[in-house]
């Protein structure tokens, strides 16, 4: 479900936002005159959304790499980058 509220909610309402936010682990749509203008979040759930997101992009390089025919890593090689990278992500760190 998406949390769209107008921005003069983050000034009158900013504990309950902040909550909002936390409770649920989703960002929060502010709009400014029936238009969307900014996307407020949980720092930690902000943290885990971008160490997804360089996970995924040095997913697609190496598959790139492979698919043009690069020697790379060895299978034990990724797996131990990718255990460390989705520990990464659960220990939210970037």
């Amino acid at each position: 479900m998406l949390n769209i509220k107008p921005s003069a909610a983050i000034r009158k309402n900013y504990n309950q936002i902040s909550e909002l936010c936390k409770e649920t682990g989703e960002p929060v749509y502010l709009t400014k005159n029936g238009e969307g203008d900014l996307v407020v979040m949980d720092i930690t759930a902000f943290a885990k959304r971008e160490s997804m997101l360089k996970l995924r992009e040095n997913l697609v390089a190496v598959e790139e790499d492979r698919l043009s025919g690069r020697i790379g890593y060895s299978v034990d090689d990724v797996t131990l980058m990718m255990k460390k990278a989705v520990q990464e992500v659960l220990d939210g760190k970037r």
